[in-house]
């Protein structure tokens, strides 16, 4: 039974990651035919970084994340802060609103996004879709993450610290800043980190919110896929995977990391 499970764990992660590995290999071909392997190249990676388009989509690609993860930090650790203090009823309606973007369809965060905007727009002439209302789009849905990140935190830290700070004489916001954000901070981190992730990887509601000759990566690759498999499609989605990849490791050791501190630190205390 064991080995039957074990079996198909590995067909499920084969399925999953054999088209991945294969796009990989294909990004080091010579050929621009995927069904001849004419050797080993970079061509097709130094071809990429010379293209324009995709430098431009690159550096949208990254100030947005930057950008709307920063922003998406401090509204959501903010946020965070405000809902541990509820009690009751007001508390699970405002988390059953946070959860909303996080279960929602993409599709639907989009098209709900880009009515909303087209609606300010009428009432405002001169804005238009483009680079600001990606920023906006991917700050809002990305604001759900840091909370659902920053909240645990909160929930885990001693509540007497904060008054004790209070009553030695600090203001509230110092001992925000002296007490409660270190002990949150590694939170903040992870959901930072988390939402620059899913900035990167974001295709459907950027795909909505933006506007002409304004393109992210993923829809940079859904333009060029369109016009037929073009082999520096492959090597901008290996690069693009392996980023990803990496910042899930740095999330994920993170995780690790705080864990075990913690574990450290309770061992010490018996």
């Amino acid at each position: 039974m064991k080995g039957l499970k074990r079996f198909y764990l590995g067909l499920m992660l084969l399925f999953m990651y054999a088209p991945i590995a294969i796009l990989i290999i294909y990004s080091f071909n010579a050929s621009k035919s995927r069904a001849i392997w004419a050797g080993f190249t970079l061509d097709w990676y130094a071809a990429l970084f010379n293209d324009p388009d995709i430098a431009k989509a690159l550096y949208n690609t990254l100030t947005i994340a930057f950008f709307s993860s920063i922003i998406a930090t401090v509204i959501g650790t903010a946020a965070a802060v405000g809902i541990d203090a509820m009690r009751g009823f007001k508390k699970s309606l405002i988390m059953g609103v946070t959860n909303i973007p996080v279960v929602n369809p993409d599709i639907v965060t989009g098209v709900s996004l880009m009515i909303l905007y087209i609606a300010v727009f009428r009432l405002l002439p001169g804005l238009k879709l483009g680079y600001g209302t990606l920023l906006l789009s991917h700050a809002a849905f990305n604001t759900s993450y840091i909370i659902l990140s920053v909240l645990p935190k909160l929930r885990q830290m001693d509540k007497n610290l904060y008054e004790a700070a209070l009553d030695l004489g600090a203001a509230p916001m110092a001992g925000f800043f002296k007490v409660i954000l270190p002990e949150i901070m590694p939170g903040v981190i992870t959901g930072a980190l988390l939402a620059f992730t899913m900035s990167l990887d974001d295709f459907v509601v950027s795909f909505f919110t933006t506007g002409s000759g304004v393109n992210n990566l993923s829809i940079l690759i859904f333009s060029m896929a369109r016009r037929g498999i073009n082999p520096k499609i492959n090597a901008l989605s290996t690069i693009m995977f392996v980023v990803v990849l990496a910042l899930l490791y740095v999330i994920n050791k993170t995780d690790t990391t705080q864990k075990s501190g913690k574990n450290l630190a309770l061992e010490a205390d018996r």
